[in-house]
């Protein structure tokens, strides 16, 4: 017979699978990385946290910290309280756990079904509040007589568990051709522990941190921001700065939406750090894929924990809606995939330009020949964007032509209208369908100082109804 002496025992050993679906926008599919997800919402508790729970226990016991009848407490995001409250109802711990109030209901009843005590403390104050969560947690293992605090945020357990286990995972599971490692940092224990140990295999091995708009890990200034369970307003003790090459900040719209892609595309049902570490995933992909070497790399992006305990917000409608973070699927895709898309004629170039030494006769055959309404004008022979000084129009010169027919022998520079508008090849369709509302009626999209594109209100509309792109 096979079987597991306890749950305990079935922590780690978490697969990879390979993401296909939410990488289909990268570009051409011999470039991409292969992207491989670590899923860790598998473990028992159903978060990486999991792996931490046990061995912060057995070594308070060890040093006589925590002693039979005792009470653990910590302040938790939720998943470590569930890892050390499997843990706890195993080995008969009573256990106070002390969450922010923004953290999800699921989590708090997930606690208390484990036998545990919840405390909720409010998240809009600083760490050294007296109403922080951190600092309840403290005064509570303080006042209560056997309470043992393990302190996920300074205990060396946490960031040695993953040194232990989790990087040795992915180094084996790869068979050490990993070349990428992408992690969502709260207490920093997971990417330092994996760090660690990936680079003790191979220096090379690039790891990047993604952490939300709002946290201080990558630099950014304290304020709040929705994302559960990643992210902090101080440095942890058990974070080091050094095991992390490379952040990537990501939005709370942005995580939401890319773990909403993960549960649609790839039937993986993933939290919001998740769509944090998917985010920055996908954006190192992206320029992966821009070069002749992109398909040499592997990368690993590691989900931390899975859906269920964010049925109530993440997964649902109307909270989405009531805090601005449901917006159209098609508004989050980028122009660059407009771009691309759109040239289904191989003659067209990438961008059509007329000078402004063109004659306007000339500038309409061109209007004619590659079949489109608009047109930027340069003062250059090349393509550099500073050299645009205006446009024209099918529309503009038709009126032009109808009131005065000599028109057609003058040049482009004497009848050409204001220049189009400009954004980044890089801009999403909601950014692109804010400047066309109301406005010009074509965009260029500039990529790295070159037109790359001419987006017109036609493209998003054809993008809508049929999921593709005509140049105009």
């Amino acid at each position: 017979m096979r079987y597991a002496a306890s749950i305990l025992d079935l922590v780690g050993e978490t697969p990879l699978v390979r993401l296909s679906r939410v990488t289909r926008d990268l570009g051409p599919a011999a470039r991409q990385p292969t992207m491989l997800a670590k899923l860790e919402m598998l473990n028992p508790g159903g978060s990486v946290k999991d792996r931490i729970g046990l061995p912060m226990i057995e070594a308070a016991e060890r040093a006589g910290q925590l002693r039979p009848g005792g009470t653990i407490i910590e302040p938790t995001s939720g998943n470590t309280g569930h890892g050390l409250a499997i843990a706890a109802a195993i080995k008969g711990y009573r256990c106070i756990f002390v969450m922010a109030d923004k953290q999800s209901a699921e989590k708090q009843a997930l606690l208390r079904a484990y036998g545990a005590e919840v405390v909720l403390c409010p998240t809009n104050v600083p760490p050294e509040s007296p109403e922080s969560y951190y600092s309840v947690a403290r005064r509570l293992a303080r006042d209560i007589p056997g309470a043992f605090q393990p302190d996920q945020y300074h205990n060396i357990e946490n960031p040695s568990a993953h040194e232990a286990t989790t990087g040795p995972e992915i180094w084996r599971q790869t068979e050490g051709s990993v070349t990428h490692v992408v992690i969502s940092v709260g207490t920093g224990g997971t990417v330092t522990g994996v760090a660690h140990h990936l680079r003790a295999q191979n220096p090379a091995i690039q790891v990047i941190g993604a952490d939300p708009e709002g946290s201080v890990l990558s630099g950014d200034t304290a304020r709040p921001y929705l994302t559960e369970g990643v992210g902090e307003d101080f440095l942890p003790g058990t974070f080091d700065p050094a095991s992390v090459d490379r952040w990537v900040r990501v939005s709370d719209a942005d995580a939401f939406a890319a773990a909403r892609r993960l549960t649609r595309e790839e039937g993986i049902l993933a939290g919001e750090s998740s769509g944090t570490a998917l985010v920055a995933a996908l954006t190192v992909a992206r320029e992966l894929s821009a070069t002749d070497r992109g398909n040499e790399a592997v990368m690993v992006v590691l989900l931390p924990d899975g859906g269920r305990n964010y049925l109530s917000k993440l997964y649902n409608d109307e909270w989405m809606r009531i805090n601005g973070l449901l917006g159209s699927p098609t508004g989050r895709a980028r122009i660059s995939s407009l771009i691309r898309n759109g040239h289904h004629d191989t003659e067209l170039p990438t961008v059509v330009l007329a000078r402004t030494t063109d004659l306007v006769a000339t500038a309409i055959d061109t209007l004619e020949r590659y079949g489109i309404s608009q047109m930027p004008v340069s003062e250059r022979s090349d393509d550099s964007i500073d050299g645009i000084v205006g446009s024209i129009s099918e529309r503009g010169l038709l009126e032009r032509a109808y009131r005065d027919p000599a028109v057609v022998e003058r040049t482009v520079g004497e009848v050409m209208d204001r220049p189009l508008p400009t954004i980044d090849a890089g801009a999403t369709f909601d950014e692109a369908f804010d400047l066309l509302s109301g406005g010009p009626a074509a965009l260029v999209a500039v990529s790295e100082g070159r037109p790359a594109g001419v987006v017109t209100k036609l493209d998003l509309l054809e993008y809508l109804a049929h999921g593709g792109a005509s140049k105009g």
